[in-house]
């Protein structure tokens, strides 16, 4: 569940009216919920001990919303962190999450960035190539440390997801392939600035089916069986994330206990250490993008386009993926019409949706695309010479901003012109 709702013919937020912080922040905006984000947190936690898992290590997926308020948020809940690159560690560090509970994922780790995180001292580094595994080895070595890792594999499994998020296909650029693990995870554990402790995959994001992780799961297995049989101690396996949530209503995402009753029952016997990184269950509906609508412009035939404040720019899922995101009036009248829903950006690309039946709204009027807490704020940019969008974080009867938005003004401070041109 989610904590926005409609009371009194308004949409709110836990019991913040929309409306209120539309007209303290402006708009567009990400809005989000604190209860939905400690709930979300709480349900998959349960699910996978209910499955049967003892004390799993949960790792949340910075890369899904990394602004350090929701990254607080969970880390009072016990998370971890799972990070692909040196600034998400700055931020989950800065968040309070202990360095032990940071993972290092991303397949183009730089030598800074490692050297950054062995002297942080983070918990695990997830290897993706032997030629990673090498230099993790050897700056290790220089400054006097032994970097605790699992390689990273690719199962060849078809997530079954939009093939620009899957990640355990061969032709991937994620891992190693299964036939060439055990040699490779061999060569990696005779290196000395290594401790190799176990294995990792993660073969894609907002995955519907639990079929694909089941059969990545299985073989995983059997490598573990193959690596321990020539003598390697196996003590962490990492299984990734990639749980999806609803954004149409016909989606029909599994829920965290259906997913903890299968890893529980795959894993049975493994005896390690199991280790997630959610990311999208946990925060995707725990936020919206609240907009205003500039104008409904007459459109070719009886459809007119809806043009809102927000854009492609702030929101880009739509642009990238065609991803659905619903869009509702922040104070429905109960009547609908169909349109077509667009931003202000120069690009036929900047489209949310195309024909859709919607609350019916106007010039002036306020609305969300719901489902946006993942990949939304994240993914922003300034394309159009356009602000950044701010985010705000709502606790039952009050909001704060938590990530200012950045004028175009500002922005233009930071470019300079050489001499030359003057």
């Amino acid at each position: 569940m989610d904590h926005f709702q409609i009371i009194d013919g308004v949409l709110h937020a836990e019991n913040v009216p929309l409306t209120r912080i539309a007209a303290d922040v402006g708009t567009p905006v990400y809005v989000y919920s604190t209860a939905t984000l400690s709930r979300h947190a709480q349900v998959f936690r349960e699910g996978l001990i209910n499955g049967g898992i003892e004390n799993p290590h949960i790792a949340f997926a910075v890369k899904a919303n990394p602004n350090l308020a929701v990254l607080k948020v969970l880390a009072r809940e016990g998370y971890g962190a799972d990070v692909v690159s040196a600034g998400e560690m700055n931020r989950a560090l800065a968040a309070g999450i202990p360095p032990k509970d940071i993972v290092f994922s991303g397949v183009g780790k730089t030598a800074d960035e490692i050297i950054a995180a062995l002297k942080h001292g983070i918990g695990q580094f997830n290897i993706e190539s032997e030629e990673e595994g090498r230099e993790l080895s050897a700056l290790a070595e220089i400054i006097g440390k032994r970097a605790d890792a699992v390689l990273r594999i690719n199962p060849d499994v078809d997530a079954q997801t939009n093939a620009k998020i899957s990640t355990g296909k061969a032709d991937n650029k994620f891992g190693v392939g299964l036939h060439k693990a055990p040699a490779i995870y061999a060569r990696l554990s005779a290196l000395p600035g290594l401790n190799m402790r176990g294995v990792a995959l993660h073969i894609g994001s907002q995955l519907l089916n639990l079929d694909p992780l089941e059969t990545a799961f299985t073989k995983i297995g059997k490598l573990i069986t193959e690596l321990r049989d020539s003598g390697y101690t196996i003590t962490h396996v990492d299984l990734g994330g990639g749980l999806g949530v609803k954004y149409k209503a016909e989606d029909n995402p599994p829920y965290p206990d259906v997913y903890g009753e299968m890893v529980g029952r795959v894993t049975k016997g493994w005896n390690v250490q199991l280790m997630f990184e959610p990311g999208r269950v946990i925060c995707g509906n725990a936020g919206v993008l609240l907009t205003t609508v500039i104008r409904v412009k007459p459109g070719a035939g009886n459809l007119p386009f809806t043009i809102v404040d927000a854009a492609m720019n702030d929101l880009a899922r739509p642009a990238l993926y065609d991803a659905w995101h619903d869009f509702e009036a922040v104070e429905p009248n109960g009547e609908r019409f169909t349109c077509n829903i667009v931003g202000p950006v120069c690009e036929t690309g900047d489209t949310f949706a195309m024909a859709r039946e919607v609350d019916k709204v106007a010039q002036g009027d306020l609305a969300i695309f719901r489902t946006a807490g993942a990949y939304g704020a994240t993914m922003a940019s300034t394309y159009n010479s356009r602000g950044l969008v701010p985010e705000v974080l709502v606790h039952e009867d009050k909001f704060a901003i938590v990530a200012e938005r950045i004028e175009p003004a500002t922005i233009l401070a930071a470019e300079h012109v050489p001499d030359w041109l003057d």
